[in-house]
């Protein structure tokens, strides 16, 4: 059997069958995973480059993002030392402050471009409390599900719909629709992966059907008019349409190859709406061309396969559930992002993970990748 002992000076040492024994690496030490951190590194680091095209060349954009990947990362080292089993007894206590501070944001939250979705901590921090629930909302519903017996009941499916139901219709009142669509998309994941038969899925996916005209009914007149708009953007290119109008059009005119680095027109002469935010694609496209774009999809989709990877060779329950609902919830970030810019997707406001600017969403989509990391480096050894 595989086990660890201590070396002379305490130093852990991976014993094997044969009786030979090696010296654990510092990656293993640290319980960091070497290949989804070098990838990491260079994705945010291209972001960096993308941004301070983006940002109109501002230099203090560029220096504030860095320190948030900085402080992001540091949170994602300090995450990854915990054990699947610290990560399953904080799961209630998570969820149960993420709901406090959405109650606090429909009580008294920060107003922000028509939303109150901020909490502000003043002199502090000013950040969106639904970015918690990101991970909080996975982390709840396997933590649940780890404890039944699966594939799950209906039983056990109605206590995760409300689970999810809270949380996601506190954020939806905000409003904050794409926000509140991915957090629950999450924990759809976690309960996709703890192995629904199909009939039970295509039960589920009849009611999730029937329920779009009343989603349709209770959404902002706002929204709508971003659904509108995707249909046809050019019923009204001055006004609704024009966002998706000027990314298309700064994406075709990239070419192959870009028009290079800080050339582009649409970006440069600020025809381009929050080209640092939600539309940095279209500036990757327009500055970069067809191969640029290729290129950061061929990096996110190595991130996404080494991260299922890691996924896949979680031996609990609760680690297996919450670290493919976690990649999977980052390939849907990647996948709507880039589908709204090129106009296949409604524009919901979804930033493109670790290159658009944003503080809280970095910090949440690194915490994700330290519990993917604790869950993989905290396995058992056990042997070939």
């Amino acid at each position: 059997m595989v086990e660890l002992t201590r070396g002379l000076r305490g130093r852990p040492i991976k014993r094997t069958l044969s009786g030979m024994s090696r010296r654990r690496s510092l990656w293993e030490r640290i319980h960091l995973d070497p290949w989804l951190l070098g990838m990491l590194l260079v994705l945010m680091l291209s972001g960096l480059v993308v941004l301070y095209s983006a940002s109109g060349q501002r230099l203090d954009v560029v220096i504030a993002q860095g320190v948030r990947f900085g402080v992001a990362l540091a949170g994602m080292v300090i995450i990854a030392q915990f054990t699947p089993a610290t990560l399953l007894r904080w799961a209630l206590p998570a969820y149960l402050a993420g709901m406090a501070m959405l109650v606090a944001v429909e009580v008294m939250g920060d107003m922000g471009m028509g939303a109150q979705r901020w909490l502000v901590i003043p002199g502090v921090v000013r950040f969106q409390p639904s970015e918690m629930m990101k991970l909080a909302m996975p982390m709840m519903v396997a933590a649940w599900l780890s404890r039944r017996a699966l594939p799950p009941g209906w039983q056990d499916l109605a206590v995760c719909a409300v689970l999810i139901g809270a949380p996601v219709l506190l954020i939806a009142r905000q409003p904050d629709l794409g926000t509140s669509l991915l957090v629950a998309l999450a924990a759809v994941f976690v309960i996709l992966l703890a192995g629904l038969s199909w009939r039970v899925i295509l039960v589920l996916g009849g009611l999730a059907a029937s329920a779009l005209p009343l989603l349709w009914m209770n959404m902002h007149d706002y929204q709508r008019q971003r659904v509108l708009t995707f249909l046809d953007p050019e019923s009204d290119p001055l006004g609704a349409g024009w966002n998706i109008i000027q990314s298309t059009t700064a994406i075709g005119s990239g070419g192959l190859w870009g028009k290079g680095w800080l050339q582009g027109t649409q970006s440069q002469l600020e025809f381009l709406p929050e080209r640092h935010t939600d539309f940095i694609v279209a500036v990757l496209g327009e500055e970069f061309g067809l191969v640029g774009m290729l290129v950061f999809l061929a990096l996110y989709l190595m991130i996404v396969c080494r991260g299922l990877w890691l996924a896949g060779a979680a031996q609990e329950t609760f680690g297996r559930l919450l670290a493919g609902s976690i990649i999977l919830t980052f390939f849907i970030y990647v996948f709507v992002n880039v589908g709204m810019v090129s106009g296949i997707l409604p524009v919901v406001g979804v930033p493109l993970p670790l290159v658009s600017y944003g503080g809280t969403s970095s910090v949440t989509l690194l915490a994700g990748f330290g519990i993917l990391m604790a869950i993989h480096s905290h396995r058992r050894l056990l042997p070939r």
